[in-house]
């Protein structure tokens, strides 16, 4: 997190987020409700002490398929075997650069590639597979990156993703200007390693895919700004303190612990409510909003993850 600007009421003390008991009991009203898929996000999940207790409590959850974890990739390597050990299916790890300096500017100066690099390994042969790449590229940042992330996920057999600069929270100093469109850097791969698309896998899948030409694997944009999927999205997030946001861009979360106190049965009740009413249509309206700007709140990165 960008120290400098995280406000000091973020609410992540340990008395603000929710208890393994709490979260267990919060995905199993989600799956009641017909979610199948589950991710684990953060900021950095394996900071979490006790991860894979946690992890393996919600594998063992019916209904819940797919269980997927992000992660910056900085303590993966000590953690990776008994994460797969606990029951998680798969894994994403955020990775901007793979240029020592690049990365370790883009991490505010505290990451370190070659930790990530054996995170990586260490995943791999405790058989994870099909590991997911993120990558976030920003004009006059990290557009060199583009070829060698590409590169290096077509050579370890990784999917790379590429998501596009987001207006996400308050603290990411977030400017028009350096956002890179999804279509300029699938141009730029193709130009090297010609692509072909991909249908997608089921409606509402964020990341447009493709495949390479010659073998070498997959790739997948999200243009989340210059093609907004208001539409068809799908996802809901649970912040750490325990507050449920229809949107990623969204201002208020609806608190769960009361509808939790209520039971299970009116707790997914509640779920469904909240779902069937969301009218969230932020990236839809993003221009709108810029030809009139003001000061407008939104939930931070930190608390909900991607």
């Amino acid at each position: 997190m960008p120290a400098d600007r995280v406000p000091d009421d973020h609410g992540l003390d340990s008395a603000s987020r929710l208890s393994f008991d709490q979260i267990e009991r919060v995905v199993r009203g989600f799956a009641r409700v017909g979610v199948r898929k589950l991710r684990l996000t953060g900021g950095e999940p394996l900071l979490r002490k006790g991860l894979p207790e946690l992890i393996a409590r919600l594998a063992a959850i019916d209904g819940i398929e797919d269980l997927a974890l992000t992660t910056n990739g900085s303590l993966l390597a000590p953690q990776a075997c008994a994460l797969r050990e606990a029951g998680l299916h798969r894994l994403t790890v955020s990775m901007d650069a793979l240029t020592p300096s690049v990365f370790s500017a883009l991490s505010g100066g505290r990451g370190r590639v070659e930790d990530v690099l054996r995170g990586l390994d260490a995943a791999r042969d405790a058989g994870f597979d099909n590991i997911k790449l993120n990558c976030v590229i920003q004009r006059g940042a990290n557009e060199d990156e583009c070829l060698p992330l590409s590169e290096f996920a077509r050579t370890r057999g990784h999917t790379l993703r590429f998501i596009e600069y987001m207006d996400v929270g308050t603290c990411n100093g977030w400017r028009a200007d350096r956002v890179v469109p999804s279509a300029e850097l699938r141009d730029r791969i193709h130009a090297r390693w010609p692509l072909r698309p991909l249908d997608p896998n089921y409606r509402g899948e964020v990341a447009r895919r493709y495949r390479y030409e010659d073998g070498g694997g997959e790739v997948g944009f999200v243009g989340s700004i210059t093609e907004p999927f208001c539409g068809d999205c799908h996802r809901a997030r649970v912040s750490a303190d325990g507050r449920l946001y229809t949107c990623l861009f969204a201002a208020e979360g609806a608190d769960l612990r009361p509808w939790l106190a209520q039971g299970d049965e009116a707790f997914a009740q509640r779920l469904d409510d909240a779902w069937r009413a969301r009218a969230d249509r932020y990236s839809e309206l993003r221009a709108a909003r810029e030809a009139s700007p003001g000061t407008r709140k939104r939930v931070e990165m930190f608390l909900v993850g991607g």
